[in-house]
């Protein structure tokens, strides 16, 4: 099996820093792995405090965020896992979605879960892609 190119942890000033214990996104080879993204502007702020919509559309931003600073697109985006706190949102996230991913959407998977890292967040949503062009 080969090794392959080495991780590379990527971030962006568009997003909210860490706390150091974990990459906001990381590639090897032509796949990105984004971590799970929140509602959070890039000062850290949380936006849409009990309105679903706008943290899907914040989310959904900082997840294209990412997607560009790892050289990629929601072109490239195969697969994202969406975490909701109120499954009875699902129909708010699938037109949010669809302004997004219009032409040609990722595979995903929603989970109702009892709650994320901060109790005023709805939904999280992490991603997969795969470039066309390899790492250097």
């Amino acid at each position: 099996m080969s090794e392959g190119k080495a991780n590379r942890i990527l971030g962006t000033e568009k997003i909210a820093g860490t706390d150091g214990t974990w990459a906001q996104c990381t590639r090897k080879g032509n796949l990105l792995f984004i971590s799970g993204q929140v509602a959070l502007d890039a000062q850290g702020n949380l936006v849409g405090k009990d309105d679903f919509e706008s943290q899907a559309r914040q989310t959904l931003d900082n997840l294209k965020a990412m997607l560009e600073a790892g050289g990629s697109g929601l072109k490239d985006l195969m697969m994202i896992t969406v975490f909701v706190t109120d499954m009875g949102n699902r129909p708010v996230f699938a037109r949010v979605r669809d302004a997004y991913f219009r032409k040609n959407p990722p595979a995903s998977t929603m989970v109702e879960i009892k709650r994320l890292v901060m109790d005023e967040l709805m939904l999280e949503v992490n991603g997969i892609a795969v470039l066309d062009v390899p790492a250097d």
